[in-house]
């Protein structure tokens, strides 16, 4: 039993005044007067945390916490994935959806209906935030710092994605002014320096301990680190040293790699199952965002993940593989929506001489390329070439996340999935440390940087190398962390996204071998909305 989900179940059934909903195609997308009867402190301080795992306060079938767009598509994890992954190359999806297209070749703009869904989701759950800190800042120390996290972390992403922002730090009638980009990572930093007495000690823990899925001290040096990793993009002045310091923080903590297996399943694979919160992974995952299938549910989670990029031809149990065709499960939650999969260049990151092998299941193509992270299904008829987009079977799908539980079984419910979205992982400051301090050792990892990154590849049983270079860490934070919304930052901190690049990938810019695009894209546009409704801002240059 998860013991945080329970505090979820009360402020989902709470009566708040929201507004109506409208269809994805409607453009008037607004964050929702949070103004509602006031809440307790406790019903308010899980709202800020249940806004990131659910769509709004009715679950997966409820009404939405952000007009105009439906709970569906606006689950947080859900245009946060679409926004990082979706635009690079690692995913390629086949949707009709509008805006899908304009993720796959990277031609969005003011305009684009889920960019803005995420834009004003971000704000929504800062609204939360500010409406907590307003009325209950004294009521106890811990939850404030946790709260001030969360707007910290929402800001943080709302800086990475739009750079010079709309600020505000409590509820106004003013419209809120834009900050800098430099302005705004500066108030990140200060919050998280301050805020991190106040915060619980960093402790790994199961769904069955106190606090699980709320945020620690771990949860903070992880985001400093991520915030300092990228300085160099957000202020211009890079600040390795402090990377690496707050990623070995993390490395050090209580916090542990999952380096064993259950059964048929991997050390790595676990991390991503129906009981990845109940397991030794649950010591992996420093913030999950907490799903269940019987009490707290969502389109746009852990069920995103595991049904987009699924068909019901794929069957991803090892321990159903001698059953009938008919009696084995396809991923233990709703079977597949044909969306999501794998863009060539992801797969070429496993099979570099392009061998990847046809007509196999997940579990059995980590056999093949030798690293249990190498997650693809080739069944059906598949083409390892995204030559169509709007083909499903045009390209590899991805099976890394399925409701399957480690004794084979499936989880609560036929449709929603138990898996705890993983947010942050430990094996992260593994990537952050090797990459900071080779950035400082002119671009060649470090023997304690090559340690970190032999971690990661061993509990992969992909073997240990003898160096790495820059270009390495890139494609290892690509294997690591593939489809959990980091690529795009990565690629960007890397020079590998918009602008003159000498790097390219299937439909990148708009053409099959792609192509490149608008340095101006390495940020997304303010929304036309928001423009319209605040005359403080400035469109960012290009749009």
């Amino acid at each position: 039993m998860k013991r945080y989900i329970k505090t979820f179940v009360p402020l989902l059934a709470f009566a708040l005044t929201f507004g109506t909903t409208a269809c994805t195609g409607d453009l008037d997308v607004e964050p929702i007067d949070p103004n509602y009867a006031e809440p307790s402190a406790e019903l308010l301080f899980t709202k800020c945390y249940a806004t990131m795992a659910a769509a709004g306060n009715g679950g997966a079938d409820g009404d939405s916490d952000v007009d105009g767009i439906d709970g569906g598509t606006s689950g947080y994890y859900r245009q946060m994935w679409n926004a990082q992954d979706l635009t690079t190359d690692e995913a390629i999806c086949g949707w009709g959806d509008e805006g899908i297209s304009n993720f796959v070749d990277n031609s969005y703009n003011a305009s684009h209906p889920m960019l803005r869904g995420y834009y004003y989701r971000l704000y929504t759950a800062i609204t939360f935030c500010n409406q907590y800190l307003d009325q209950y800042a004294d009521h106890d120390a811990t939850m404030t710092a946790e709260i001030r996290f969360l707007r910290a972390f929402h800001y943080f992403q709302l800086m990475d994605g739009w750079g010079n922002i709309p600020f505000a730090t409590s509820i106004s009638s003013s419209a809120p002014e834009q900050r800098s980009r430099a302005e705004v990572y500066q108030f990140i930093e200060d919050e998280l320096l301050d805020i991190e007495p106040n915060l619980s000690d960093a402790k790994a823990k199961k769904s069955s301990d106190a606090n699980y899925g709320r945020v620690d001290k771990a949860a903070c040096w992880m985001l400093l680190a991520r915030l300092y990793l990228n300085a160099g993009v957000y202020t211009g002045n890079a600040q390795w040293d402090k990377a690496a310091e707050y990623a070995k923080k993390v490395m050090d903590s209580d916090y542990k790699l999952n380096t064993t297996g259950v059964g048929v399943w991997s050390a790595y694979q676990m991390l991503f199952m129906g009981d990845n919160g109940e397991t030794s992974a649950a010591y992996e995952i420093i913030w999950p965002l907490l799903q269940d299938g019987k009490r707290t549910t969502s389109w746009g989670t852990s069920l995103f993940l595991i049904a987009g990029p699924f068909q019901d031809d794929m069957h991803e149990n090892p321990l159903d593989a001698d059953k009938p065709e008919e009696e084995r499960a396809v991923n233990g939650a709703d079977p597949g929506w044909k969306g999501n999969r794998a863009r060539k260049e992801l797969v070429l990151k496993f099979f570099p001489d392009g061998n990847a092998p046809l007509g196999i299941p997940g579990y059995e193509m980590k056999t093949e390329a030798g690293d249990d992270r190498a997650m693809f299904s080739s069944v059906g008829e598949r083409t390892l070439e995204n030559t169509e987009p709007g083909v499903f079977t045009s390209g590899f799908s991805v099976a890394k996340f399925t409701n399957f539980k480690t004794d084979g079984s499936a989880g609560n419910d036929p449709k929603h999935p138990d898996m705890d979205c993983p947010l942050m992982r430990k094996a992260e400051a593994y990537l952050i440390y090797a990459e900071a301090t080779a950035r400082q050792n002119g671009g060649n990892a470090t023997s304690a940087g090559v340690d970190a990154l032999n971690q990661l590849r061993l509990r992969a049983h992909a073997g240990a190398r003898s160096s790495y270079s820059l270009d390495d860490i890139l494609d290892e934070w690509s294997r690591e962390t593939y489809f959990e919304g980091l690529r795009r930052t990565c690629l960007i901190r890397y020079n590998r996204y918009g602008g003159n690049t000498d790097y390219q990938w299937s439909w990148k810019g708009g053409t099959l071998e792609g192509r490149d695009f608008p340095a101006y894209r390495n940020l997304f546009a303010i929304p036309t909305t928001d423009l319209t409704a605040n005359s403080n801002l400035v469109q960012n240059p290009g749009y």
